[in-house]
């Protein structure tokens, strides 16, 4: 994997060594995202070796997700409560391998007096279909990802973890002292002008809902959490918004920024409170501030949206409907862009690495990988969900028979192959990893490391008093067994079986 610029070196030198022909230069800077006038450029240098196809407007594909295991995948507790003990894998899968396509949110500058629209429909594949497109009561990056063609936050992180804004005018700072110094406040300044979908001004009273309707419990939101350092919001004028913290915060910019800080509009909103947001239309067809309105949403399904005409950004969308459709398996939905052409881009390809290579090889099609922040892990439950405590199976107040010792974690991840899992399986879509943090490089811890050590990991169980009885590991009369669940990928089971093998050598049944 490499930065967007090595692929660009790579993509020129072929060019200037005559390898390539125009229609080649032009498939391929489309998927790299590159400006007009650097596709230009390229097409001068191949000369007229073959067809005049019009340089369309390239567009940016979103980094792909690196998908490699953690080295502590044990001190996190799963959502959802297990039936057994559970080495659970999630949900929701986090390997990005870009298929050749653009992506509609992120579209190059116009030329002078380019209209926007005009390029028809764009044909977006995600093989696990979204189910809800209010982003606050999402349930993993399928959600967010086509929510967020409709709503926006206040600013978004580029791939060099630079802050950028989209709703807000700038980027607050300690030096211009919208930052303050004591960390207890942030003050955004808004975009003038904005427009939701049905034409009523955005405004900073949409902001202060925002943060009022997410933080309602009885909303039960998945992104609460990115808000409860807060201690008031405060919209001073329509375009001047004072966030409070309860003490002093070095992440001022969680809220409201990137995939946990969309805005909702409060005048639909305000009457859908506590439980009834759960159930308000606008989860299904909301009214954003997007590039893109809702025509029709089948959760599970397809979504379908149309070009927003009033929004702010001149020439912006380029496509004129974008259909976004979900379901089926990871392999189809790589097949579909680099061998049969029936969609333009298919995101999150979890595929093994042998047969993605030779969909590429046999296709048309232009896989993409880049370093991204998506990891995937191995989480644990630190309850007992065979022990019921008032009704309650896995109760925070029974602690795991095992995997609440530190040790026996430890063990379990240093019998977990990463280079194996990663070089039969992910090829060029994921490395090994020992950080939860894995992107933006500036962040990524240079103190932590993992290893594969079967000898090592039985040193550790046997100190912690877990020794073998016949062929499963015993403590106190507890046998040290575990159900270990995944969703239905050939990767991630793969990836079971990797470790499964792994674990029962060590006397752990899986």
């Amino acid at each position: 994997m490499g930065s967007m610029q090595s692929h660009l070196d790579a993509l020129r030198e072929e060019v200037l060594r005559g390898q390539l022909s125009r229609r080649s230069v032009l498939k391929r800077s489309v998927a790299l995202g590159l400006s007009a006038p650097v596709i230009a450029s390229l097409l001068a240098a191949c000369g007229d070796d073959d067809d005049d196809d019009p340089t369309p407007a390239p567009t940016t594909p979103p980094a792909a997700a690196d998908p490699t295991p953690t080295d502590e995948p044990d001190d996190e507790e799963d959502d959802e409560d297990e039936e057994d003990d559970a080495t659970e894998a999630p949900d929701e899968p986090t390997p990005t391998a870009a298929a050749a396509a653009p992506d509609p949110t992120a579209t190059a500058a116009p030329d002078p007096g380019e209209e926007r629209g005009g390029q028809g429909l764009l044909r977006l594949l995600w093989w696990q279909a979204p189910t809800i497109l209010n982003s606050h009561l999402s349930q993993g990056g399928k959600d967010f990802d086509a929510s967020r063609l409709i709503l926006e936050p206040l600013a978004e992180f580029d791939d060099s973890g630079v802050l950028f804004p989209v709703l807000a005018e700038t980027v607050p700072s300690l030096a211009d002292g919208t930052v303050a110094e004591d960390g207890m406040s942030v003050t955004w300044t808004l975009k003038q002008g904005v427009t939701w979908h049905d034409g009523e001004p955005f405004t900073a009273a949409d902001v202060a809902f925002t943060y009022e309707w997410v933080t309602d419990e009885a909303n039960t939101t998945t992104t609460q959490g990115s808000y409860s350092t807060i201690s008031s919001v405060e919209a001073t004028d329509d375009y001047t918004v004072v966030v409070s913290f309860s003490e002093p915060n070095p992440g001022w910019f969680e809220a409201f920024v990137g995939i946990n800080g969309r805005i909702i509009p409060k005048h639909i909103m305000e009457n859908y409170m506590g439980e009834a947001g759960r159930n308000a239309p606008f989860n299904l067809a909301p009214i954003g501030t997007g590039p893109y309105k809702v025509v029709d949403f089948r959760p599970g399904d397809v979504l379908l949206c149309e070009l927003n005409e009033n929004f702010r950004v001149p020439g912006k969308p380029h496509f004129d409907t974008v259909e976004l459709k979900g379901g089926g398996e990871a392999a189809a939905a790589a097949r579909a862009v680099l061998q049969s052409g029936e969609t333009d881009y298919a995101w999150n390809l979890q595929v093994e690495a042998s047969v993605l290579d030779q969909m590429v090889s046999q296709g048309d099609g232009v896989l993409l990988a880049f370093d991204g922040t998506g990891v995937e892990r191995i989480l644990v439950n630190l309850t007992d969900p065979n022990t019921e405590v008032d009704g309650e199976r896995s109760s925070i107040t029974v602690p795991h028979p095992y995997l609440s010792e530190l040790d026996v974690r430890r063990a379990l991840a240093m019998a977990c192959d990463r280079d194996s899992i990663s070089t039969q399986l992910y090829g060029v879509t994921g490395i090994p990893a020992a950080n939860w943090l894995v992107a933006p490089e500036a962040f990524v811890s240079p103190n932590t490391s993992w290893s594969f050590d079967l000898d090592g990991a039985e040193v550790l169980l046997e100190g912690a008093g877990w020794t073998m009885e016949g062929n499963v590991r015993q403590k106190d009369g507890v046998e040290m067994r575990m159900l270990f669940q995944t969703s239905l990928n050939s990767v991630r089971q793969r990836t079971q079986e990797i470790i499964k093998q792994a674990y029962e050598s060590l006397g752990v049944p899986v």
